[in-house]
């Protein structure tokens, strides 16, 4: 393969896909080496050089797709909630059931959440997606005695948020969350359709009632780090300004 050529190739590409929507199924490495007349190899590293520019996005035994990232954004102003996140960030939200049951609750979720390990608690497994394209697997627990009816109103209603707050009812705050970028395990890899050594994001969260202060419910997130951006805002940008604080005098 000529030096540089699949960089070429990848430029063409990368103007070519500006614009079309996302979710949009790219050609292949076959029908790109036709194209251009270069093989396999060639192809492919152009393909790998459009996903590491973020412009595609490659899922393992399903295709490319025209990828757009979204951010992510995590704050106690902001509800807990992926289908209002997603649609903030301008995309399409929705999320699919993989398991759900009631289940002894497991010492972290536990102390989290203020419980008895082994009291009963509902565990929803959950594919989240973004413009149709898979981008996150979340694990939640809400304990039995917070919605005790959890399962038909969820899949009713999709949004855990909404169903806190017209089931429980209450009012979700996000009060706690931790941010890092990690290797997945097995499980989580075949469920997000990712390589076994590529790094997503994994967020861990607590969200209670704002009035109350009763907890709710705790997630674990792990997201595709080529879907979303997660970005934390801490506080109030308009608290202070440079102009307003005199370093001198401290």
């Amino acid at each position: 393969m000529t030096a540089g050529k699949y960089l070429k190739i990848a430029d063409v590409l990368a103007a070519e896909l500006d614009g079309v929507a996302p979710g949009m199924r790219v050609v292949g490495e076959y029908a790109i080496g036709r194209r251009f007349s270069v093989g396999r190899a060639a192809a492919r590293a152009a393909l790998q050089e459009l996903e590491r520019r973020l412009i595609v996005r490659r899922i393992q035994g399903v295709g490319t797709f025209v990828n757009r990232r979204l951010d992510y954004t995590v704050s106690r102003d902001r509800r807990p909630s992926w289908h209002e996140t997603v649609l903030a960030a301008g995309g399409v939200p929705r999320t699919v059931i993989r398991d759900i049951d009631v289940v002894a609750l497991p010492a972290g979720p536990a102390a989290l959440l203020g419980r008895a390990v082994g009291s009963p608690c509902h565990h929803l497994v959950r594919h989240s997606y973004a413009d149709e394209l898979l981008a996150a697997r979340v694990h939640e627990w809400v304990p039995v005695d917070v919605v005790a009816d959890l399962e038909p109103a969820i899949r009713a209603g999709e949004s855990l948020d909404l169903v806190l707050r017209q089931v429980a009812p209450a009012d979700p705050e996000r009060v706690w969350c931790r941010v890092s970028l990690e290797i997945p395990p097995a499980e989580v890899c075949a469920g997000l359709l990712v390589e076994a050594s590529r790094p997503v994001w994994l967020i861990e969260s607590l969200s209670h009632d704002r009035l109350t202060g009763r907890p709710l419910m705790c997630s674990t997130s792990w997201m595709r780090a080529d879907a979303v951006r997660v970005v934390v805002e801490m506080g109030s940008a308009t608290a202070s300004s440079p102009e307003e604080t005199d370093v001198s005098q401290s």
